[in-house]
Order: C-alpha cells, then sequence, then structure tokens
C-alpha cells in the first residue's frame, strides 16, 4: 500500500515525487514515457536554472533526485484506476496491480494529429511529430511544420541546421510563440512563414511529396515537400480522470482548484492534463509541488506537511 501513486512521469509527475518523498510518504510515480514529451526537445531555454538544456538531460536530473529521495519510479502504462472505499486500485499494461491512500494524476498530453486527408496515411512515410527524433533525415531537403505555438517555432529553428528549406504552415492570422523565438526565426532565411492557411491534404505515392493549402501561396495551392512536422499541441490525456469520474471541461481538461484538488476526495491532477491557463514546465512542476502538499495533509490529516 502506498500513500500515494502518481501517474505520469514529466514535470509534474516527478515534482509531485520530489515533494511526496521529502514529506516521507511512501511514493511511486508510473509512467508510459519516463520524461514525458519535453524528452523530445533537443534545447530547452526557459526553464530557471539552466540558460540551456536538453529536455532528456533535465528530465534525467528529475529522475534522479526523485529515486536519490526515495520515490519508486516505473515505467509501465496504466490502463485502469478504480477506486474501492477508501482505496485507490491501479491496473498496469504489465499485469501489475497497485493499491494508494491518495492518487496524483499527471499524465499530460498526447499529441494531436494532422486530420487533412493524408494525415494518417503518411504517418511515418514523412510526417513526423518529433523534429528532434526525425531532422537530421532531412538534410537539404525541404520540409514543412503545420502549427503556430512555441513547440512549432522551436521545431522549425531545429529543422532548419538541417533542411535548405523549412516552411511553417498556421492557420492563425500571426505565430503564438514567444516573441524572442519569432523574431529568431523570422530572421532565418531559410525559414519562411505561411501564416493564414490549412493544409486541406497530403500528396504523394511511397512517401510525402507536397501539401495542398486551403489558398493559393505564390500563385498556387501546392507546396512541394519532402517532410512534415506535426506541431498542433495535444489533447488531454483525461480517460483515468473520466474512470474515477473527476470532473472535466468541455476540453477534456481535468477540472482543479487552487490546491490541485480534483472533484473526487483523495485525487489530485497537475500539470497539462489540467485546466491550468498556461501549458509550461515549470507551472506543471509547481502545481506538482502543490498537488504533493495536498495529498500529504489527505493521507496524514495534518493542515501542512511542516506541521
Amino acid at each position: 500500500m502506498y500513500d500515494v501513486i502518481i501517474i505520469g512521469a514529466g514535470f509534474a509527475g516527478y515534482t509531485a515525487a520530489i515533494y511526496a518523498a521529502r514529506y516521507n510518504l511512501k511514493t511511486l510515480v508510473i509512467g508510459k514515457e519516463l520524461g514525458g514529451m519535453i524528452t523530445e526537445s533537443s534545447e530547452v531555454w526557459n526553464y530557471p536554472g539552466f540558460q540551456k538544456i536538453s529536455g532528456i538531460e533535465l528530465m534525467s536530473k528529475f529522475l534522479e533526485q526523485a529515486k536519490s529521495l526515495g520515490a519508486e519510479i516505473v515505467a509501465d502504462d496504466v490502463l485502469k484506476a478504480s477506486k474501492d472505499n477508501d482505496v485507490f486500485k491501479i491496473e498496469t499494461r504489465q499485469d501489475k496491480k497497485y493499491e494508494a491512500k491518495s492518487l496524483i494524476l499527471a499524465m499530460g498530453n498526447k499529441r494531436r494529429k494532422l486530420e487533412a486527408p493524408g494525415g494518417l496515411e503518411f504517418e511515418s512515410k514523412g510526417i513526423h511529430y518529433c523534429a528532434t527524433c526525425d531532422g537530421a533525415f532531412y538534410r537539404n531537403k525541404t520540409v514543412a511544420v503545420i502549427g503556430g505555438s512555441n513547440s512549432a517555432a522551436h521545431a522549425a529553428e531545429l529543422l532548419s541546421r538541417f533542411a535548405k528549406k523549412v516552411y511553417v504552415v498556421y492557420r492563425g492570422a500571426a505565430l503564438r510563440c514567444e516573441p524572442v523565438t519569432h523574431d529568431k526565426i523570422k530572421a532565418d532565411n531559410k525559414i519562411e512563414i505561411l501564416c493564414g492557411y490549412n493544409v486541406r491534404e497530403v500528396k504523394g505515392s511511397q512517401f510525402v511529396e507536397k501539401i495542398m493549402l486551403d489558398l493559393p501561396y505564390k500563385g498556387s495551392v501546392e507546396l512541394d515537400v519532402d517532410g512534415i512536422f506535426v506541431e498542433l499541441g495535444g489533447i488531454p490525456n483525461s480517460v483515468l480522470a473520466k474512470e474515477l469520474e473527476a470532473e472535466v471541461n468541455q476540453n477534456n481538461e481535468i477540472v482543479v482548484n487552487a490546491n490541485c484538488e480534483t472533484s473526487i476526495k483523495g485525487v489530485y491532477a497537475a500539470g497539462d492534463v489540467t485546466n491550468t491557463p498556461m501549458r509550461q514546465g515549470i507551472v506543471a512542476a509547481g502545481q506538482g509541488a502543490i498537488a504533493a502538499g495536498s495529498a500529504y495533509k489527505f493521507v496524514t490529516g495534518k493542515s501542512s506537511p511542516w506541521s
């Protein structure tokens, strides 16, 4: 029996584990992908304390700290979460079963797919979701990044180191990335920004060859590309919350209050899976710390971890 089981092993999950372990709670972290989606980032520029660090290195530091404090870390996929009286029960893909007095849900997001015709057909045949993983395959080739957020801008910046040409295609009137990042990619003569365009279709024979736009660009709706990198944000991984009958909003985000409490007693949530207005690693880490403190109060009955 654990005092707290944390589902998810990214910024929120690891931070919750660090704090819970420091509060002497028997702590287990179960993560399908240890480190979360940030491990796909070759460079993280906005996490305090590091001028620049790779996502893998940053999450490795989180992992090491959590383990050094006594938290148990398991790489596995939680398939079912339920509550039996006052005990939370967890079942995983590896046929493991765990029990806990409290839960912290920190499952983050899953990537939003490109829903245009050809979007699924050409996955792994020219359509990718990780510039860090697959960018080097496009040396001296032409690629398109679909999306307008920070992640899209960072992907474009990384890809420009390999590709001869990078198009950033975004349906909005202007990119939504941080101004400093926007200025950087705008100044890169390899990167061309196309705002106000949607991808209507992906075409090719065996592999991606072109994307069809909904409006003409330079006299044509066809844009010849060798590869496509999709950066359309994420969809909250809130299925387990629904199983537990915790409240989610119209965006499938878990609804939490300032203490990271869900609508279910003993269940807390943190990070990108919640209704937080800002999806950043530092915010997820902060929520993880709050959730651990709330779990401590619930499990021990004390007013705070320091009382």
